[in-house]
């Protein structure tokens, strides 16, 4: 693990946490949110480690906007971002309300308090259900419930998922953390606490190299797997990069068995969901909050 570029990631994605804040309205596109955020993150010296997601309300996960997007942010905006330095990852994510609504405020309380309850006790040999235990306790604790069949994940070199879950429940699996990289996110609702597929996302990932036929499709593929490697990537981005045509290049690589294709993901009873996310480096003593 390079732990320089692992922190590097980290104090970005902080930073860029903070001028998200600072700049969101109601009302903004959120085509021009994810378009500042990313922007911010090329600047401050590392790359997007996969699209802005800004999932509204009962969204829970994986929706960003598309080239042409024309949605505004409003009601309980949900802000994951995640940065890359060479690889190596930073994963962070936050809530804001923005209808002024006490319901938005105390679920975004919730999750917060979750993840900083869930850090406090993040370590070298704990169990992750004992992790997850702690944040549905806590999230319980507010009458609302965490959402079961999302969670959080061990992360490596290019590797944004790389094997390990942290869950949102006590699951009662004995899978103990080690030194390494880990994002935890609790997701909190007033809903049935479990979320379905929606409608596709636009956000990608590489998961077979084998050749397709048509020529932009090729042209798409060489593009990213040079660019993103095993990172998501987003339509938006290729389009940016090869124009409109790269759609149908996408298309056929979704068809061709190259890409997995991420779907939305919709709390199950439409209720509102809040997530907060922060990265963590466990050391043999210690434990790194990377994202703070």
């Amino acid at each position: 693990m390079n732990k320089e570029k692992i922190i590097k990631a980290g104090k970005i994605a902080s930073e860029v946490k903070e001028y998200a804040k600072s700049i969101i309205k109601k009302d903004m596109p959120l085509l021009e949110i994810a378009e500042k955020i990313e922007a911010k993150i090329i600047e401050l010296g590392g790359k997007p480690a996969f699209p802005t997601n800004l999932s509204i309300n009962e969204i829970a996960a994986h929706f960003t906007p598309s080239y042409n997007d024309e949605t505004l942010a409003s009601g309980l905006l949900k802000i994951d971002l995640g940065v890359h330095v060479d690889g190596w990852l930073s994963d962070t994510a936050f809530s804001l309300d923005l209808e002024n609504n006490q319901e938005n405020q105390k679920l975004i309380e919730a999750s917060e308090k979750a993840l900083e309850n869930a850090i406090k006790i993040s370590k070298k040999n704990i169990s992750t259900s004992e992790v997850g235990k702690t944040i549905q306790e806590t999230i319980e604790s507010y009458e609302f419930a965490p959402i079961i069949n999302l969670s959080g994940h061990s992360m490596e070199e290019y590797e944004l998922h790389s094997g390990i879950t942290i869950p949102n429940i006590d699951d009662k699996k004995q899978i103990f953390l080690q030194e390494g990289l880990y994002a935890i996110e609790p997701f909190a609702t007033f809903g049935n606490g479990k979320v379905h597929d929606g409608k596709p996302s636009g956000i990608y990932m590489i998961i077979d190299t084998k050749n397709p036929r048509s020529q932009i499709a090729r042209e798409v593929l060489d593009f990213v797997s040079e660019e993103y490697q095993t990172l998501p990537f987003c339509s938006r981005w290729i389009i940016k990069k090869l124009g409109t045509k790269a759609l149908f290049g996408l298309k056929q690589l979704e068809n061709n068995g190259n890409l997995h294709h991420f779907p939305q993901l919709i709390e199950t009873s439409h209720s509102k969901v809040a997530q907060t996310e922060n990265t963590i480096l466990i050391e043999k003593d210690n434990a790194i909050v990377t994202t703070e």
